[in-house]
């Protein structure tokens, strides 16, 4: 994987940062996104049409976000686990954070794949890494929280189905 801004320069930059923080940042995402055996559970097939893009016919960065949604609900609807007998029974799955990393563009007519890894789950929190490709050249990675929660916003234990999603 080429990288325009080699990683020597990015480290000797942050270094002149009087915090620390900066380059813990860079060395986590660094380990996340290239060190970490990334094995799907699920794969998503996803084309990349023209309401997708901006102007220059390159994918607007929220749609990745809306692509990995959708890759999430897949592995849902791929287990049996119905959203909407979640509802029923006071359950839903929020978004507690997303961290992204954009690595290379994704173009209109591009066929993508939402590839999908359940990482953890502790009562009410889930896991996940999100990737998007196209062939083998990663587009995009994310580490994905999600929290189960009532109608009234309070945590909620996670369904005994979702809870063997995970390992």
């Amino acid at each position: 994987m080429s990288c325009d801004f080699p990683i020597t320069r990015q480290l000797s930059v942050l270094s002149r940062f009087r915090t620390a923080k900066p380059l813990k940042l860079l060395l986590k995402t660094l380990h996340m996104t290239f060190s970490d055996p990334f094995v799907p559970s699920f794969n998503w097939p996803v084309r990349i049409y023209f309401q997708d893009t901006d102007l220059s016919g390159v994918v607007y960065h929220s749609r990745y976000l809306d692509f990995m949604e959708r890759g999430r609900s897949e592995v849902l609807r791929e287990h049996g686990i119905d959203q909407t007998q979640l509802t029923t029974e006071d359950r839903f799955l929020a978004l507690r954070s997303v961290d992204v990393t954009f690595l290379a563009p994704a173009r209109i007519d591009d066929l993508v794949a939402v590839q999908t890894h359940p990482v953890s789950s502790t009562g009410a929190r889930a896991i996940l890494d999100q990737r998007i490709v196209r062939n083998e050249t990663v587009l995009c990675t994310a580490r994905v929280v999600v929290l189960c929660i009532t109608g009234a916003g309070r945590p909620a234990r996670l369904p005994a189905s979702i809870q063997t999603l995970f390992p």
